[in-house]
C-alpha cells in the first residue's frame, strides 16, 4: 500500500510529499522545491530507499531542488507534462527573482501525459494532465488509498493562481471539474500549500468551484 509524509519546504511552505510502497520501501519525492538536506534526513528517518523524483509542475517552489537532488543521487525526474518546458528553462531566473538558492534547469527523464501512470514498488498511481495554473501541470492519483497529489490546481478553500505566464482560469476550472471531481467526493487531496481537504468538501464549500 502507498504511504506518504508531507514536509513543507521553502519560504513558500510548499508541501513536498515523500511517498513510498510499504512492502518494498521504495520511495519517490513529489515536488522537491528546496531544503534538500532536510528532505533526505526525512527519507533516512523513515528508512526508505529514494528512487524517483515526481513533479506536478515547474514553478520554483515545487521544482527548485530537483536538478541538485537528481544530480547528487542519480535519480530519474518524472514529469511534469511537456507544456512546462519553458518554466523548467527559466528556473535559474525564477530563483533569482524570488530570492531562492540558485536552481538549475534540467531535462526530465520522462515527460508525463494525461492517462499515464507511475509505479513505485507495488503501487501504481494514475496521472492526469490538469492545465490552468501552468500549461504542463499534472496530478498523481492513488485510487488504492483514495489520495491525490494535486500541486497548485486546488487548495482547501481556494484554487491555483492563473495570472502567471500561460495560466488560464477557464482551463483550470475545467481541469478541476472534469479530471479531479471524477476521482470521487471521498478522495482526500494533498495540495501544494496548506491543509489537506477532500473533493467533496470543496465541491460543497469552496467559493471558486462550489456546485460544479
Amino acid at each position: 500500500m502507498l504511504n506518504y509524509h508531507t514536509v513543507p519546504v521553502t519560504p513558500f511552505q510548499q508541501n513536498c510529499s515523500i511517498v513510498w510502497c510499504d512492502e518494498t520501501l521504495q520511495a519517490a519525492v513529489i515536488d522537491p522545491g528546496g531544503e534538500i538536506e532536510r528532505l533526505l534526513a526525512e527519507v533516512a528517518r523513515l528508512g526508505l530507499k529514494l528512487e524517483q523524483i515526481w513533479l506536478t509542475h515547474a514553478h520554483i517552489d515545487h521544482a527548485g531542488g530537483t536538478g541538485e537532488l537528481a544530480a547528487r543521487l542519480g535519480l530519474p525526474i518524472v514529469g511534469p507534462h511537456p507544456g512546462d518546458q519553458f518554466w523548467i528553462d527559466g528556473l535559474p531566473q525564477q530563483s533569482q527573482m524570488f530570492g531562492f538558492p540558485p536552481a538549475q534547469a534540467f531535462t526530465p527523464t520522462r515527460w508525463l501525459n494525461d492517462g499515464d501512470s507511475v509505479t513505485l514498488g507495488r503501487c501504481t498511481l494514475a496521472v492526469r494532465h490538469c492545465p490552468g495554473h501552468t500549461p504542463g501541470h499534472v496530478v498523481f492519483h492513488s485510487p488504492e488509498i483514495r489520495r491525490a497529489f494535486v500541486g497548485d490546481v486546488l487548495f482547501a478553500g481556494s484554487i491555483g493562481r492563473t495570472d502567471f505566464p500561460q495560466g488560464n482560469h477557464e482551463q483550470l476550472i475545467t481541469s478541476i471539474t472534469e479530471r479531479l471531481w471524477p476521482m470521487g467526493d471521498d478522495t482526500v487531496f494533498i495540495p501544494g500549500h496548506g491543509p489537506e481537504s477532500s473533493f467533496g468538501r470543496e465541491r460543497r464549500s469552496n467559493p471558486y468551484v462550489r456546485g460544479t
